[in-house]
């Protein structure tokens, strides 16, 4: 006899490790660019500017190409806080030039759901971090701001890793665009079943 559980419907999550584009670093973006071109300069900024619209072109291709139900997928976007204004903030970002907010608004056309990923205090406070190089509140005066970072790295991970548990349902499909660094697919229930892609 088998129970309900092995009789239930997969859970599966498409993970695609992403690159952020310069549309993605909003306000910081002339931070990053001026100090990107006075380490490697100017061709060197092109050049990887070049790249990762490369990446996003070839991805979207690719996405197009699935063969899914879309009614059954579910999004999940790095650095999209859990508010209510979800699918604004996505149209807002797509207008702004960023790939990866057009590509989420490809996908919601074919009728995919988009759901908020991350903790907006979590994001908030590392974007704090970003701005100042270090967080006082509620922190031990002698940690360094590469401690924190990492902290708070892991802590938004947990947690998006706990909202894909909770809004995954037995027969859908997630997909999840999420940087480089983050180790959240790791922390998933092993109830679903991860597709990594390559980026």
């Amino acid at each position: 006899m088998t129970s309900d559980r092995e009789t239930e419907p997969t859970r599966r999550l498409v993970h695609i490790p992403i690159v952020h584009s310069q549309a993605d670093m909003g306000s910081s973006s002339e931070d990053v660019r001026a100090a990107y071109i006075d380490l490697k300069g100017p061709a060197a900024w092109e050049a990887s500017r070049q790249a990762i619209a490369d990446f996003w072109h070839d991805l979207e291709a690719g996405l197009q190409r699935l063969e899914l139900d879309f009614d059954r997928v579910r999004l999940y976007q790095d650095g999209l806080p859990v508010c209510g204004h979800e699918s604004r903030i996505v149209r807002d970002l797509a207008r702004a030039g960023g790939a990866n907010y057009r590509i989420l608004l490809g996908l919601m056309s074919r009728g995919a759901t988009l759901e908020g990923t991350e903790d907006p205090e979590l994001l908030l406070r590392e974007y704090q971090l970003i701005k100042t190089g270090f967080l006082a509140e509620g922190l031990e005066a002698d940690w360094d701001a590469s401690n924190v970072a990492a902290s708070l790295l892991e802590q938004r991970d947990r947690f998006i890793a706990r909202r894909i548990d909770a809004t995954l349902q037995p027969g859908e499909t997630g997909i999840l665009f999420l940087g480089a660094l983050h180790r959240a697919v790791d922390m998933l229930p092993k109830s679903i079943e991860v597709c990594a892609t390559e980026s």
